[in-house]
């Protein structure tokens, strides 16, 4: 792979999974299962869990894998991209989210990382305008990380 492609990929926007299953016991374990089996790692999760079916998000290490398995056993599932960023204190959460604020843009929800190489905190933020919301978190001094970022 040439130094270009490898710097490119560094900053693929990070990769959201919206995973639909049944709401029945134990399917989300399935699915958990089946990624963890073939070294893809979930880093960060949200559930929203309802009567008849539950959604989860996932930001994965390896997208191209979590892809080909969720479509390999036949699991509905959508793909959009997320801004994240490093944060290391409940003060750092207020003040991305002032910086955001501040960029007039409409944060629809967010969720932590669960685990992140370097041991760092993180968000995942689902958002209007990603690149005006990346620009707004970087003048702020914050790092906003890309794929290559949480990938192992």
């Amino acid at each position: 792979m040439s130094l270009s492609t490898a710097r490119d990929r560094e900053k693929d926007p990070v990769t959201q999974f919206s995973v639909f299953v049944p709401n029945r016991m134990g399917r989300m374990h399935e699915v958990v299962r089946w990624l963890a089996a073939q070294q893809v790692h979930i880093m960060a999760l949200s559930v929203l869990d309802t009567t008849d079916s539950t959604i989860f998000r996932i930001v994965v290490d390896d997208p191209q894998g979590a892809r080909r398995l969720l479509e390999d056993h036949s699991v509905a599932f959508t793909e959009n991209p997320v801004v994240c960023v490093e944060i290391d204190s409940e003060q750092q959460l207020q003040e991305v989210l002032a910086a955001l604020v501040e960029a007039e843009l409409n944060l629809h929800y967010t969720y932590p990382f669960l685990t992140r190489p370097g041991g760092r905190s993180a968000l995942a933020i689902s958002i209007e305008h990603h690149d005006v919301a990346e620009d707004a978190l970087r003048r702020h001094q914050f790092r906003v990380l890309y794929q290559g970022d949480i990938s192992r």
